[in-house]
């Protein structure tokens, strides 16, 4: 049985390496991007200063032939599962006997004039690090930046420039950064701790277009309000979608991503999609069909090995979860907290903010049974296996503050909210939302 997977990021590493723990199947890996597996959530720091490509690698060069995992460096043009082959650019070809196929994601682009000029790039890849490091290497050669989208990869890539002290200005389409993800008030608080960040933010404004110097890179962007903005470097963050342009005419069924069923399958025998190119044909609960989230492509490459190895398995992540960083603050989410816009009346929540730190806390629950729906917490760690426990077993909101302290994984020496928390939320005044 030989095993062909497209793609090195986590969900397909993690694929190869529980099928080799459970079979002696020949695996082969393929990728464009890079020889081996790296952590693509270090990248940021990278640029940072912080670590070096060699240590976003968690395993040794040495890891892979020793356990029989074949790395080939090239880039599939094409599937043709009559053949069971893949063709390879340059006109070679790669026989499969099953077919995983975990090719991620590429960055949005909406055909605004300019986007391919040189200086525009996304953030995804080990070549988007490399380029940035040729298009702002330092302050004086980046003079400023413009980012356009306001999601996770935005605010990492404006703290990368930050770093650096090069001047950034961050168009967000929204009225405030990630509204249509996080509840007002705390996406009111992230807009603050932007600004302080010495970031030039501007809400409700889009790219309109992305002028050229005589060479043929960035100059200049206009907004939507017909604003002309000078940069250097125009970093295009308006979220990513699936990989799946080497699939057309495959027969492989797509629509935003692969579509699969519950066990990762697609509609062609011994064909199969996992992290972020997959998409469920019938989502999984309140789940996003496509999850383009770094825990989710790991539990589907394990999920999917174990198929593979005689022990089918149906794909069942759980509770949401998520975790992130906005400059200083951390970020968590368990269960569902709703947006502003669109919340179910019957979706009450409680909020939390410190005084004067930037910390604060949200829980959601039912309004007619109490039972608690989900937390964000901004710079108070929780720990998962808690607040799994009480989604799982169906707390209320009461129970659940009154276990805060045992959720709480902030460090020794922290000081700790718990009593201010209960207290607000006993108090029933304006935190009530």
């Amino acid at each position: 049985m030989h095993i062909v997977i497209i793609g090195n990021g986590i969900s397909g590493i993690t694929a190869a390496r529980h099928i080799r723990k459970g079979s002696d199947y020949k695996i082969t890996v393929i990728s464009s991007e890079s020889d081996h597996f790296f952590s693509r959530t270090a990248l940021m720091y990278i640029y940072m200063g912080h670590m070096k490509y060699e240590h976003t690698k968690p395993y040794e060069d040495s890891f892979w032939k020793k356990n029989r995992i074949e790395l080939k460096r090239a880039k599939v043009n094409a599937v043709v599962p009559a053949s069971k082959s893949l063709v390879l650019e340059g006109g070679g070809a790669l026989n499969y006997d099953k077919l995983i196929i975990a090719a991620g994601s590429q960055p949005n682009r909406f055909g605004w004039p300019g986007q391919d000029l040189k200086g525009v790039q996304g953030l995804y890849s080990l070549q988007d690090l490399e380029a940035l490091e040729a298009h702002a290497p330092d302050k004086k050669h980046c003079r400023r930046a413009v980012i356009v989208g306001g999601g996770l990869i935005g605010i990492e890539l404006a703290e990368m420039l930050r770093s650096r002290d090069i001047p950034v200005t961050f168009l967000v389409r929204e009225s405030s950064f990630w509204n249509g993800v996080l509840p007002e008030r705390e996406s009111a608080m992230i807009n603050e701790h932007i600004r302080q960040h010495h970031v030039d933010l501007r809400l409700g404004t889009n790219l309109k277009e992305i002028l050229s110097d005589e060479s043929g890179r960035a100059r200049a962007i206009i907004t939507d309000k017909d604003e002309q903005i000078e940069c250097n470097l125009v970093g295009l963050t308006a979220g990513v979608r699936p990989n799946i342009g080497f699939l057309v005419n495959s027969g492989i069924e797509t629509d935003k991503g692969v579509l699969v069923d519950r066990y990762l399958q697609t509609n062609i025998p011994d064909v199969y999609a996992i992290g972020d190119c997959a998409q469920q044909r019938i989502p999984i609960g309140k789940r996003r069909a496509v999850e383009a989230v770094w825990y989710t492509g790991r539990m589907m490459g394990e999920t999917l090995a174990r198929t593979l190895c005689g022990q089918d398995m149906e794909y069942k992540p759980g509770h949401w979860f998520n975790s992130a960083k906005f400059f200083d603050i951390e970020y968590q989410t368990y269960g569902w907290v709703s947006a502003s816009r669109g919340r179910d009346p019957e979706e009450q929540h409680f909020h939390w903010r410190h005084p004067k730190e930037l910390l604060c806390l949200t829980i959601a629950y039912d309004i007619k049974t109490r039972k608690l729906l989900g937390i964000n917490s901004f710079g108070i760690r929780l720990r998962h296996k808690v607040v799994d426990h009480w989604l799982t077993h169906e707390f209320t909101v009461d129970q659940a503050l009154e276990g805060l302290g045992e959720a709480n994984f902030d460090p020794e020496q922290y000081r700790r909210y718990e009593d201010d928390i209960l207290q607000a939320f006993s108090s029933k005044t304006e935190h009530i939302l």
